[in-house]
């Protein structure tokens, strides 16, 4: 059947939940410190924009928010985070759900994707934003606080959607 990207139902929070606490908890990518409880969870989804997510066999696999990068003369902007299932990296889910947000974002009137934050040593996102065409903004050095208390650096990154 594949690998299908569509809107979430409150009866997948449980899968969903556990897949964003563990990359959470993983401390690599998400600035996130705490994962979510179930009430957190529902709450947090919810308020998305649009949140997606990837079911093959009916297995949740992954999942991405949708939301405001930030308000008022900057709302056009959009944001998302990605999180894909520990046991099913490396299938592409990735980019599925990246290419589905970009088609949400422009029909929700979002006129720019904007990455804050990516960590510099999650090549395989900064990979795949460059295949797609996202411009690198620079580098922060040392933003991004590992759980060792290093320090690495954080690449932003921009595609414009219109």
């Amino acid at each position: 059947m594949g690998i299908v990207i569509r809107k979430y139902s409150n009866n997948e929070l449980v899968a969903m939940t556990s897949i964003w606490n563990h990359i959470v908890i993983e401390g690599q990518y998400f600035q996130q410190e705490n994962g979510l409880s179930m009430k957190e969870a529902a709450v947090f989804f919810a308020e998305q924009t649009f949140t997606g997510v990837a079911e093959e066999d009916g297995e949740i696999v992954g999942l991405y928010i949708l939301h405001p990068n930030n308000i008022g003369r900057c709302g056009h902007i959009a944001n998302a985070s990605y999180a894909v299932k520990d046991d099913q990296r490396g299938k592409r889910i990735g980019e599925k759900l990246v290419v589905h947000s970009l088609e949400v974002a422009k029909q929700a009137g979002f006129r720019i994707m904007q990455f804050n934050a990516v960590v510099a040593d999650n090549k395989g996102a900064i990979s795949l934003y460059k295949k797609l065409g996202f411009k690198e903004l620079g580098t922060i050095p040392g933003c991004f606080k590992m759980d060792d208390g290093t320090f690495v650096d954080i690449i932003p990154f921009y595609l414009e959607l219109t």
